[in-house]
């Protein structure tokens, strides 16, 4: 098995959400800010990938002359319970198995402004983690799992989910976007162990 961090090595990381402008600042789309932050850290800008069905930034990640890794991100053009499809498919055309795949993600079980990276466990629930280990039949691939924190009161989870940051939390989300992008930086360049002392602290 190569060495994940060697350098030749293509990742695929993956913002999940949902397309479109009416979704654009709901909690179940911080994958794609996330990937946002990425790709201006590579210096370009999604485009279609000839797939049909997912916005692709190519290149490498890290500093220039360091032996930066390959790195693919994807933004799925299907809603969040479709997006396994795309993800094999792209995973399929670059040549990339489960283990240097990286799903970013909400997390539920997290308060707003943590985060957690791991590799594998169940689905918890989340649509997009459940499309994606039906499609690539496993679930041992990487997640950067970002906090959301549980709804207030009786409120809905679907409703939750898919509803607006509060304007105390948008103050912070532009740091817990960085911190995430930074911590996919970290998986795909050192590795998951010393991601995870760094991070999951």
């Amino acid at each position: 098995m190569s060495d994940d961090t060697d350098g030749t090595a293509v990742w695929l990381v993956v913002g999940l959400g949902n397309p479109g402008p009416t979704y654009a600042g709901h909690r179940h789309n911080i994958g794609y800010l996330v990937n946002d932050e990425l790709a201006k850290r590579m210096g370009s800008g999604f485009r279609a990938h000839k797939t049909g069905r997912a916005d692709v930034v190519e290149g490498r990640l890290g500093a220039p002359g360091t032996g930066a890794p390959r790195v693919v991100l994807a933004r799925p053009r299907c809603y969040m319970n479709e997006v396994g499809g795309p993800v094999k498919a792209l995973a399929t055309f670059y040549k990339v198995p489960p283990a240097r795949i990286v799903a970013v993600h909400d997390e539920l079980d997290l308060p707003f402004d943590t985060m957690r990276v791991k590799l594998g466990g169940g689905d918890n629930g989340h649509n997009g983690l459940k499309s994606m280990r039906s499609s690539l039949g496993t679930g041992d691939f990487h997640r950067v799992r970002v906090g959301i924190g549980r709804p207030p009161g009786r409120q809905d989870v679907a409703d939750f989910v898919l509803s607006n940051y509060s304007a105390a939390e948008r103050k912070v989300l532009p740091f817990c976007v960085d911190t995430a992008a930074d911590a996919v930086e970290s998986l795909v360049s050192h590795g998951l162990e010393r991601t995870q002392q760094q991070f999951n602290s």
